[in-house]
């Protein structure tokens, strides 16, 4: 007999069913702000973009861009078994990337809203052999759906931070049927697993965490040739990743900086390229000559800031930057993933806030392979010694790089733990149940 759904999961799915025909009225606004792409709505409310295809449909959701890059190798593989595999998102960014990156048999669509018609509406449809979630993605509705259709179930890279964990536990009934409508949980760190168990999760290991995995970035040669004889032999810093405020906060810094480094050049690449208008009416105003990737725009020796506002070439901004300063750090959007510039050589600088990445970035600031910082006074302090000290500055980047290859092979142990539940078998139904604590 299936278990019986708390009362705050019906309120939560009643509320959904309530409130879905307000969400045609969030949609119109999202779309109107660049957040959602008006010919895909019917994505969002379930309804296919694409038919099904036949065989096999491992379905993966990735929120956003970060998530959606530490599964693509795992896509990849996935694609070479004979796998077609069904990624949704819920960014417009991530769904460019994944026109960009996603193999032949792969396929993109937006992510349903969380209402039990939305879900319902979707999974009639794909029919997923395998249903997988990344990182912290926790929808109760979803959840639900997938369990009560017996479609194995899992959670990739999974991470729990400690105050996520403690508001789960108030509501134990709840939390309870959620996280045990995972088959397995596949966490990223000891840490992780621990919080993930404590949940009820029945069945957890710890592979790693794939982002070690990450292979890098690519970037065209002759694009990368060419801005670098634009540049030619001036200094250059990167604030890579920015969100509202630290935009602000890297012009204040590179102001500082050109007091002592008169020829110095900033790259600025925001997070969001739709941002990228706002951001350089803010350079303009802070008095610096601009040049815009999305135009063409050269580097000239009167070039201030290059604004790099477009979208899939972090490649290409690495490799031009020796040292960086990595966005979504000062504000609450949790920090975004350092693997990519730590393969490419460049030194890192971030602000204190990364809670998507927390274990990441502790290991990287206590081996000194990272730097952090508190304050604007400091970020221009740190950049300045790593450009005027590239001995300290290579020191760095290897203690970095060091850090990395120790924490590959998650994604090979990844692999090896779905092979169960990829042949048809939940792990759930091969392990011991009885004190909840997995394998």
């Amino acid at each position: 007999m299936a278990e019986r759904r708390p009362i705050a999961l019906t309120l939560y799915r009643a509320l959904g069913r309530a409130l879905t025909p307000l969400l045609h009225l969030l949609f119109r606004r999202r779309a109107a702000n660049g957040k959602e792409i008006e010919s895909r709505k019917g994505e969002r409310f379930g309804v296919p973009g694409v038919p099904r295809p036949e065989g096999s449909l491992v379905w993966i959701h990735a929120a956003s861009v970060g998530e959606t890059m530490s599964v693509l190798p795992l896509i990849e593989q996935l694609a070479r078994d004979g796998h077609s595999v069904l990624l949704t998102s819920v960014t417009v960014t991530a769904a460019e990337l994944a026109e960009k990156r996603l193999p032949e048999t792969g396929i993109h669509q937006f992510t349903p809203y969380d209402t039990p018609g939305c879900v319902s509406n979707f999974l009639d449809h794909w029919r997923p052999d395998l249903a997988m979630v990344v990182e912290s993605e926790i929808w109760p509705c979803m959840f639900d759906e997938v369990h009560q259709r017996g479609i194995p179930f899992a959670l990739l890279n999974g991470r729990m931070s400690e105050s996520s964990s403690r508001n789960w536990m108030k509501a134990p009934k709840t939390s309870g049927y959620i996280f045990k409508c995972l088959d397995l949980v596949l966490a990223q760190s000891d840490a992780d697993k621990e919080r993930f168990l404590k949940l009820g999760c029945r069945h957890v290991e710890m592979p790693g965490n794939l982002k070690f995995d990450a292979a890098e970035p690519a970037a065209d040669e002759e694009d990368r040739r060419r801005l670098a004889d634009q540049i030619g032999d001036r200094p250059v810093w990167m604030a890579a990743l920015t969100h509202p405020g630290e935009d602000e906060i890297a012009l204040k810094a590179h102001a500082r900086l050109l007091e002592e480094h008169p020829d110095l050049l900033l790259l600025l690449v925001p997070r969001h390229p739709a941002r990228a208008d706002d951001v350089a009416a803010l350079v303009s105003e802070s008095g610096h000559v601009i040049a815009r990737r999305s135009c063409g725009d050269p580097v000239t020796a009167e070039t201030g800031v290059y604004l790099g506002d477009t979208l899939g070439e972090m490649g290409l901004f690495y490799r031009l930057a020796p040292v960086t300063f990595l966005g979504g750090s000062f504000n609450d959007a949790g920090g975004h993933n350092p693997i990519e510039a730590v393969l490419l050589g460049s030194a890192l600088v971030t602000g204190p806030k990364v809670a998507n990445a927390r274990a990441v970035y502790k290991d990287l600031w206590e081996q000194g392979a990272a730097l952090k910082v508190e304050e604007l006074a400091q970020l221009a302090s740190k950049i300045a010694g790593l450009m005027e000290h590239p001995d300290i500055r290579k020191e760095q980047v290897d203690q970095a790089m060091n850090l990395v290859i120790k924490g590959r092979g998650a994604l090979t142990r990844t692999a090896d733990l779905l092979k169960p539940m990829l042949a048809g078998t939940s792990q759930a139904d091969t392990m011991e149940r009885g004190d909840g604590k997995g394998a």
